[in-house]
Parts: C-alpha cells; structure tokens; sequence
C-alpha cells in the first residue's frame, strides 16, 4: 500500500500507515492520528472530532467498542488515556476534522482512494453530516412531539405540516409531490446538509417557544409552528437568497447509511489478519 506523503509529521518522515499497530489486526492510537491531522490539543481534539466521530458510528448502528476501544497507553513514561483505532474510525475522525487544516483536507482524500466500490460516499463530507444531522433531527422531533404532545397537541399531523408550511411555503404533501418523494416518506431522508441544519433549527426553536411562551392548545400551538417555520424561511433567504423549496434533492440518506457502512466493512477487510499476511 502506497504512504500518503502529506501524513509526515516529524523529521523521520513517518506516515499514517507507518503507525499502524499490527496485533492480530490493525489499529491506530488516537494520539497518533491527532498528530498525523495537525492538532496540538488532545481535549479539542477529542471533544470535537472524536466524539463527532462515535456519533456518526452510533447512528450507523455499527459498534463503538469495535470501532473506538479507549485503552491505556504509555508514552513518554507516563500513562495517558488513549483510543485503539480501526481505519474506519480513523476515515470518521478524518471526516470530522477542522477542514481548516490541510492534514485533515489530505486524510479525507486518502481514505476515499481505499475503498474503490463506495468512493462517491466517502468522497462527501457532507454525506458523514447529513448522517450526524439526521440522527439529532430524530432525537429533537422526539422531544418537540412530547413537549406539543402536553401543551395540548391532539393532531399531531396537522402541527408538523404547520411548520414545514410556513418553511416551505407548501404542505407536506405538496412538497414530497414537488420532489418526488413517495406518500408517507420524510422528505427530511432526500434533504443536503443545509436543508437538514434549516430544519433542525426550526424544529429546537418550535420546541423553545412552545416552553417560554407557555403556548397550550392546538390551533396555538399550529400558529407557533407555521410562524416559526415562516421565520426560518425568512433568514434562509436572506442570507443565501434561495428558498428551501428550491434547494436539490439528495440522495436517500438510507442508502448513505448502507454506503459507509459498506465502506467500514471493506476497511476491515483490508487490516485483518488473512490481508496483512
């Protein structure tokens, strides 16, 4: 396997395959991969791009034990806590770095040259956010249903098509009609990165105004959804100039989900132990 030469990151010219721990399988120390990504701070570091990174694995339903083992190691005559790393998860670390800086920029690269048959998934970084952003719209849709749920919300149905109508200027049905998008599937599955992050606004603000404004009933609280959503509308034009009806159509973010997880399994193949013989 070819070295990444943008991977150096000491005088002794070392890459990222370079550190690769050979024990039955490979792994990769966290602490190496910080270094090979051009970090300085192990607590940015972790806070940022690793737990991102078990997010996007936990909402892939893949094991983060498996993929994430935290262990102990000792470097420098200290002990210091550190993370046993499979290639997949070193790919959702990469994925999930500071695009800032050119380490990360080279990583992403990298691992989408590794798995010939899902490239175009790894490719996108915005195919890893839209999983991340997806999974936090399902926990807050949760959440705002049951806080609607006991301010006194009875249809369900007709508060959430209030919102994405003052949003999309258009019914729920209108809209997955406009797309495309069978009767009964969330358009939210066919939505890119900043249609999701639209929404995921409007739905945590809905939520808090619903709360600080102690709205109760249901045309109430269908009025607090639509004029939300409106206001969402509003500052998603302003500052790009389209509306979201307008933006393009993704791909189903179930079939992303079967991509990558196709992906971490041809990682794996690659660093098991009949591969590296």
């Amino acid at each position: 396997m070819g070295k990444l030469e943008v991977f150096h990151f000491d005088d002794n010219k070392e890459s990222f395959e370079d550190f690769a721990q050979i024990n039955g399988e490979c792994h990769w120390y966290a602490t190496d991969l910080m270094k090979c990504l051009g970090y300085d701070d192990w607590r940015a570091f972790d806070n940022n791009a690793i737990n991102r990174a078990v997010s996007a694995c936990l909402a892939l339903k893949l094991s983060v034990q498996e993929h994430f083992q935290q262990c102990k190691r000792i470097v420098e005559s200290r002990e210091i806590d550190d993370y046993k790393l499979t290639r997949f998860a070193c790919y959702l670390i990469a994925m999930n770095g500071d695009p800032r800086k050119p380490q990360v920029a080279a990583a992403q690269a990298y691992f989408a040259t590794l798995a010939d048959t899902v490239r175009r998934y790894l490719e996108e970084t915005e195919n890893v956010e839209r999983v991340l952003i997806r999974e936090d719209i399902s926990d807050r849709e949760k959440s705002l249903s049951s806080a609607a749920k006991q301010a006194g919300v009875a249809q369900y149905g007709y508060f959430q098509n209030a919102g994405y109508r003052g949003m999309y200027n258009m019914n729920l049905n209108k809209l997955r009609q406009r797309r495309g998008i069978p009767v009964g599937v969330t358009p939210l599955d066919y939505m890119g990165k900043t249609e999701l992050a639209g929404n995921l606004f409007r739905i945590t603000q809905t939520e808090e105004k619903i709360k600080n404004d102690n709205v109760h009933g249901q045309a109430a609280l269908e009025n607090v959804a639509e004029v939300v959503g409106r206001k969402v509308r509003k500052t998603m034009i302003e500052l790009s100039g389209t509306a979201p009806e307008m933006l393009p159509v993704s791909e189903d973010i179930k079939e992303v989900k079967k991509g990558l997880k196709t992906a971490a399994k041809e990682f794996k193949k690659r660093d098991t132990r009949k591969a590296l013989k």
